[in-house]
């Protein structure tokens, strides 16, 4: 029997050791796509105990704990940060095959130098240390944790009206040598069928300086807001879509639309397609323009549960996986944009794994010389990024696309201590291709090994993203 999480966690074969221990291990993290506060890494704040680490903000185990029956006072109510502790540590127990039991204890291992079993019985124990470390090692602020974790550049998640205060005061901070970089999430501008829609687009208008009376208005807008983006280091954008659609509509016929909703009115569905397919459009062509990248998330079906939606907001635990995605109206937007010679580097994530070879046969559509997997499939993202959702993505990739240039993992969360997800990443990677080279499926090539797993891991990603930062 193996010991629990050993160094060889994961590494099933002899070439899959060789692999992370030689290769992977090491490797610095860009962490291109994640949620965290700019605002606590540049005040470098120090937490006060690991519930408000592990607990705050933390949909997954919010949901792991829900499912295990314990009442929402403990979750996300108004128990002592003790008491939610100790219910996380009684769930995450019996969570057997669930990654965030690997997960927790890569972060306690990692972090806190914990070799133990997290449970209910050493709760208390577990409290000690890691509040003992948090409050009195002075590696153990946001940007001790940033740094240990050897993370190189960060790319925050903000939306077109942010003023990018804390980003433009890292940049002069010579003490915090990490890169911090906004992204550009501008789905707020595109939801004209929330209520709250008008409201945003009076305080886009503000901060632009532009009059928002039309939809090439709303643009030009826009294009303001990503110059002012650009001069801080912004060359990334990302949009949380119900899927990639592909409705075209006459310019005449988008006016239109946008001016009934500047009047206050309703849009059908049918109108509410046209008019984010014309956004998407418009975007893409500017993020070719200025050559960002553009992330599209995609499959995901929000805030599910209506009464606890009204109790605690967005993003508290209560979405799940869309199984309507199109791929061939993506596959139609894509077209578009190629045929005016505007197609952007792209990273498509489908929450739904089923859509995984869908993506995989478009990609190779989309393909030029212009960059190395100019058009990626995205990391197995949020209900995906476990060990079998990971394997799968990437061997699909590897069937139907070009592996050996796949920018890699990311975090995309709100925790400081989720880098140890890259870990996690990096041993099931080199698990898949060290089985492979065991099989004979692959030669047992150093040369070519190492710059594909030192591709994945951190070098493709710098080269596509062209970051200023150097490859390992």
């Amino acid at each position: 029997m193996k010991r629990f999480m050993d160094e060889e966690f994961l590494l099933t074969t002899p070439a899959a050791q060789k692999l992370y221990h030689s290769y992977a291990e090491h490797m610095p993290i860009l962490d291109y796509h994640c949620h965290i506060n700019p605002q606590e890494i540049c005040e470098d704040r120090r937490f006060e105990n690991i519930t408000q680490v592990w607990l705050g903000g933390d949909h997954y185990k919010w949901r792991l704990m829900r499912s295990a029956g314990v009442e929402e006072k403990y979750i996300t109510g108004d128990a002592t940060d003790r008491e939610k502790f100790q219910k996380w540590a009684e769930t995450i127990e019996m969570g057997i095959g669930n990654p965030l039991y690997h997960w927790s204890h890569l972060e306690l291992k990692r972090y806190f130098g914990y070799e133990g079993i997290l449970n209910g019985r050493t709760a208390q124990e577990v409290w000690d240390l890691c509040n003992d470390k948090l409050q009195n090692d002075p590696n153990m602020t946001v940007r001790g944790l940033i740094r240990q974790s050897g993370v190189t550049l960060i790319c925050t998640t903000d939306d077109p009206v942010d003023t990018l205060e804390y980003h433009e005061r890292l940049a002069k901070d010579d003490s915090f040598e990490v890169q911090v970089l906004p992204a550009w999430r501008p789905d707020k501008a595109m939801n004209l069928e929330q209520d709250t829609y008008l409201e945003y687009v009076a305080k886009l208008e503000s901060v632009s300086g532009v009059k928002i009376d039309s939809f090439k208005a709303l643009m030009e807008a826009l294009k303001v807001r990503m110059d002012f983006f650009a001069q801080h280091g912004c060359s990334v954008s990302d949009h949380a879509l119900e899927y990639v659609m592909y409705a075209p509509a006459s310019e005449e016929e988008i006016e239109a639309i946008f001016r009934k909703r500047l009047e206050g009115g309703a849009v059908s569905r049918e109108e509410e397609m046209q008019f984010k397919t014309a956004y998407m459009l418009c975007l893409g062509k500017e993020y070719h323009r200025r050559g960002w990248v553009m992330q599209l998330h995609y499959g995901c079906k929000r805030n599910n549960n209506a009464q606890m939606y009204k109790l605690l907001g967005p993003d508290t635990g209560y979405d799940c996986i869309n199984n309507y995605a199109p791929s061939a109206q993506m596959a139609d937007f894509l077209n578009a944009l190629i045929t005016t010679d505007d197609l952007p580097k792209t990273i498509l994530y489908s929450l739904n794994p089923h859509d995984s070879a869908a993506i995989g046969t478009i990609l190779g559509c989309f393909q030029d010389s212009t960059a190395v997997a100019k058009i990626q499939q995205g990391s197995a993202w949020w209900f995906n990024d476990h060990k079998v959702g990971m394997t799968d993505q990437m061997t699909t990739l590897a069937n139907l696309g070009y592996l050996a240039g796949f920018v890699g993992m990311l975090t995309d969360s709100r925790s400081f201590l989720s880098y140890t997800r890259h870990e996690y990443f990096r041993r099931v990677m080199c698990a898949l291709l060290g089985q492979w080279v065991e099989d004979g499926e692959y030669p047992d090539d150093e040369v070519a090994l190492e710059k594909i797993v030192k591709g994945i891991c951190y070098n493709n990603a710098v080269k596509y993203f062209g970051f200023d930062l150097e490859t390992k």
